[in-house]
C-alpha cells in the first residue's frame, strides 16, 4: 500500500503511513513472501480454506491482496478472482508472480468494482493477512460496506487478524453489523480452530444481514 501524499483528500490507510515513513517496506514485504516460497514454506493456508467454501470457477474478490500469494493460488485452483490492494508495488509483484487475475491498484475504503468494469457478484471476498488492522480505523466500517456491496446473494466474506492490533474482536463484530453484515463462523485459526474468548486470532466468516 504505496507512499506519498493521497490525493482528493483521502484517508491514508496505516500501511500507506508506514510505507511514506519507510519506502523500502514495500519492496521487502515482496521478498519477505518470494524468499518463503523459495524455501518451501505453506503461504497459502488462508486460500485453502476459501476453496473449500466454493464450487468450481467461482468469482473470489482478494481485497488488500498484496503480492498475490492467495489470489495466485485460487486462481490455478479454477475460480475467477480479482485482487485489490492500495499498494502499487505490491500489485506489480502480483503480475509478475501470478499471471492470471485480475490485479488492481485501489483503496478498499473507496471500493467501486463496477465503475472499474469488473462485476460486484462475488462469491467469496477474502480479507486476510491482517489487512483490517491495516486500513485507517475511521473507514473500517466504509470498508466492510464495501465488501457488503460487492457480494453475490449468496455469498460471504471472510475477514482474519490478531489480536493485540488495535482492533478489538468485539469492535469488528460491531463494524461488521454496522456494515450490513452478521457473522455465519468464528474460527481461530486458518484450518478451523474453535474460536474462544481467549483467541489470539479471529478468522470470521460473514455474511450480508438478511
Amino acid at each position: 500500500m504505496s507512499g506519498g501524499v493521497p490525493e482528493g483528500g483521502r484517508v491514508p490507510s496505516l500501511w500507506e503511513e508506514m510505507v511514506a515513513q519507510n519506502p523500502a517496506h514495500s519492496s521487502w514485504y515482496v521478498e519477505r513472501f518470494r524468499t518463503m516460497v523459495a524455501r518451501g514454506q505453506d503461504t497459502v493456508g488462508e486460500a485453502r480454506l476459501i476453496d473449500a467454501m466454493v464450487p468450481r470457477a467461482a468469482r473470489i474478490l482478494d481485497a488488500g491482496c498484496g503480492p498475490g500469494r492467495l489470489g495466485g493460488y485460487l486462481h490455478r485452483a479454477g475460480h475467477t478472482v480479482v485482487g485489490v490492494d492500495v499498494d502499487p508495488v505490491l500489485i506489480a509483484a502480483a503480475e509478475e508472480d501470478h499471471p492470471g487475475p485480475r490485479w488492481l491498484v485501489g483503496d478498499l475504503a473507496e471500493l467501486d468494482l463496477p465503475a472499474r468494469g469488473v462485476a460486484a457478484d462475488f462469491d467469496v471476498i477474502v480479507c486476510a493477512g491482517n489487512v483490517m488492522t491495516f486500513v485507517a480505523p475511521s473507514t473500517r466500517v466504509a470498508v466492510l460496506r464495501a465488501f457488503a456491496g460487492h457480494l453475490a446473494p449468496q455469498g460471504r466474506v471472510v475477514v482474519g487478524f490478531g489480536a493485540g492490533r488495535d482492533y478489538p474482536f468485539d469492535r469488528f463484530f460491531a463494524d461488521a453489523q454496522a456494515a450490513g453484515l452478521v457473522p455465519e463462523l468464528r474460527l481461530s485459526t486458518w484450518d478451523l480452530r474453535p474460536f474462544s474468548d481467549d483467541a489470539e486470532f479471529l478468522v470470521a466468516v460473514l455474511s450480508r444481514i438478511p
